[in-house]
């Protein structure tokens, strides 16, 4: 299949990018990540994952804008809702361009992940696919984790310390009164 991979960053494209890969799969990435913040961290995230498609030749499609105000439009107010704010948000994205691109399906690198919710994930997916006419790859990607940051490591890739939002960058420091 021809595969539209949405990425969040370059460390956890490696393992769900390898597996597409050994699968037979012909993947092309996605960055788009409205919700990191700062710019500087979104830039960051951007110049190390262009330097790793460049590593290991996939084709990668992103844009030029940082429509951050969307996000935090969606998720004012609705904070304890903002994870699954953010899925939708990424992840239509993707299963507009994947339906645009003719691609067969689109999934993403935030299957990858320990700390998102799969489950919500797989409903957004499933329901993106039958909303844009294009299929959801959906696959627990979380079997790779070690790999991914074994590799990440020794390729000396930025590693982010967290998801990307002002939330959870506030979260990794501030624990409360």
């Amino acid at each position: 299949m021809k595969i539209l991979l949405h990425i969040c960053c370059a460390p956890c494209a490696i393992y769900p990018l390898d597996v597409l890969r050994q699968e037979g799969h012909e993947v092309a990435g996605l960055f788009y990540n409205p919700n990191i913040q700062p710019y500087t961290e979104y830039a960051r995230r951007l110049d190390a994952l262009i330097q790793y498609a460049r590593d290991v030749d996939m084709r990668l499609i992103r844009f030029d804008d940082y429509p951050m105000e969307e996000f935090l439009r969606g998720v004012a107010f609705r904070e304890e809702a903002r994870c699954a704010y953010c899925y939708h948000l990424r992840m239509s994205h993707a299963a507009r361009v994947a339906r645009k691109g003719k691609f067969d399906a689109f999934t993403t690198t935030l299957l990858y992940s320990r700390f998102q919710d799969h489950n919500r994930m797989k409903e957004v997916g499933e329901s993106l696919e039958k909303k844009y006419d294009v299929g959801f790859y959906y696959r627990d990607f979380r079997e790779g984790w070690q790999e991914g940051i074994r590799i990440s490591r020794e390729l000396k890739i930025y590693r982010q310390q967290y998801c990307g939002c002002i939330y959870s960058e506030k979260e990794r420091f501030y624990k409360g009164p």
